[in-house]
């Protein structure tokens, strides 16, 4: 009976923290997934396809600028969660003065001198045609600009859930995305008398949304009743402990996200290489597939504060047992969705156009990424138990071996040798994730990420 309690005990606190951000990423990835229909019901279908493409490129950028982000803020999510565990309250305020302040002077700063000052190059660098230059430039601008909110807020979001708080985050991000939503078929189209501006609208009101995410996260972490809040009258100075902490666990996380980057980079290019249209179809996809992401990263996150709180509650045995449960929960998701991409990926697929051409292809990728889900899910919410315990190198050497080296050589050989086009390319993307999926176990199984420490 009591081991039937326990699990039920585990299951509650597991779903307690996931669900909030189950929901988040959930309504943020279909507000995105409308983002882009309703920029591929914007114009004819050469205006569409390349502001569907510029939106893919301006992708690589941020996405670039936010895996760094979050990974210096896995730090603070194990910082945080660790110190609750232990009982160290009194250190939260610092560690998330830090990750703050570092966020934006090693982080946001490359990526404004990047998107304002070599926005052509950048652009062609990340695969841009003629045509993405012309029609996505200034939205490319754009977005860079609002960067410094939206690394703001990750940082703030990444130290709320290392305390438990995932609703704070779930409620502000709802906000934020809704007025995305409304701004975007506003600027997009031209309602209420705005100017029309096609992709440079969505670009705006993408923006405008962060600063409104921004500006509701401060209401939050300025009051001093909550754990997680920052006062401006308390003066900084660095922590030599809390910084080691963060080199120690954000170095190598750092380090993987930039693997995944220019994993991520060298795929795009040999999709871009294809043509416009691929890539347009290419883009579609990955808004779907975000969809899909959202059970294993909800279950990651959760993972992540359990274990770094067990682990500072000396309970190692609870943190392996969290680990596991979260991925029986999220085995359940993956399969559900797997079988509506395998059965419906072709219906999804025309929400976002009408071009025929486009839902052909993207009904195709998609029955293969009915098969990456149980993999998908399980790595990310594994790796997500390892990071809770500020094991990031492990993770580091999962990326590096699966999206850099394995992706990249399946890809080079599907699609440019044996010319197998789009299918070919979501091919690798099935054997890159079930490698880093035997890898990544096999770490967990090791339990030496119970032995972690930190100062």
């Amino acid at each position: 009976m009591e081991s039937v309690l326990n699990k039920k005990d585990l299951r509650n606190q597991i779903v307690k923290i996931a669900s909030p951000v189950l929901i988040e990423l959930l309504m943020g990835t279909l507000f995105g997934m409308v983002d882009m229909m309703m920029l591929g019901r914007s114009g004819d279908a050469a205006t569409t396809a390349a502001s569907i493409a510029a939106v893919g490129v301006t992708n690589q950028l941020v996405f670039l600028g936010l895996a760094l982000v979050q990974s210096l803020n896995i730090g603070a999510t194990t910082m945080v969660a660790r110190y609750i565990g232990a009982k160290r309250e009194d250190r939260i305020e610092s560690v998330v003065k830090h990750v703050t302040i570092l966020t934006q002077i090693l982080l946001v700063v490359p990526i404004l001198f990047i998107g304002l000052g070599m926005t052509d190059t950048a652009m062609k660098f990340f695969g841009a045609h003629e045509d993405t230059l012309i029609i996505g430039r200034d939205y490319f601008r754009v977005i860079a600009s609002g960067f410094i909110f939206q690394a703001f807020n990750f940082s703030i979001f990444a130290s709320l859930r290392g305390s438990g708080d995932t609703k704070t985050p779930m409620k502000i991000n709802i906000i934020a995305n809704l007025s995305n939503v409304v701004g975007n078929a506003v600027l997009i189209y031209g309602l209420f008398g705005f100017p029309r501006l096609g992709v440079l609208g969505a670009g705006i009101s993408t923006s405008l949304s962060q600063v409104i995410a921004s500006i509701l996260l401060m209401r939050v972490v300025f009051n001093q009743k909550n754990i997680v809040h920052i006062n401006l009258k308390k003066k900084f100075k660095f922590d030599k402990d809390i910084v080691y902490n963060l080199i120690k666990i954000g170095l190598p996380a750092s380090g993987e996200q930039l693997a995944m980057r220019a994993g991520m980079l060298i795929f795009t290019k040999i999709i871009a290489s294809l043509g416009t249209v691929p890539y347009a179809t290419h883009q579609i996809c990955i808004s779907i597939l975000n969809l899909s992401f959202t059970p294993g990263q909800a279950f990651g996150i959760s993972a992540s504060t359990l274990v770094g709180r067990s682990l500072g509650e000396e309970e190692p045995d609870k943190a392996e047992a969290y680990v596991k449960m979260c991925g029986k929960i999220g085995a359940i998701i993956a399969t559900v969705m797997g079988v509506i991409f395998f059965f419906f990926g072709s219906a999804i697929a025309a929400l976002y156009t009408d071009n025929k051409e486009v839902i052909l292809g993207a009904g195709a990728v998609l029955k293969l990424v009915a098969f990456i889900q149980p993999f998908q899910c399980s790595q990310l919410i594994i790796s997500g138990g390892l990071r809770g315990a500020g094991d990031t190198v492990w993770t580091l050497i999962s990326t590096l071996l699966g999206i850099l080296i394995i992706r990249w050589i399946c890809a080079h050989v599907f699609v440019i040798k044996l010319g197998m086009g789009l299918s070919g390319a979501w091919l690798a993307v099935l054997i890159d994730q079930s490698i880093r999926w035997i890898f990544i176990s096999i770490r967990f199984r090791t339990n030496n990420w119970k032995y972690i420490t930190i100062r």
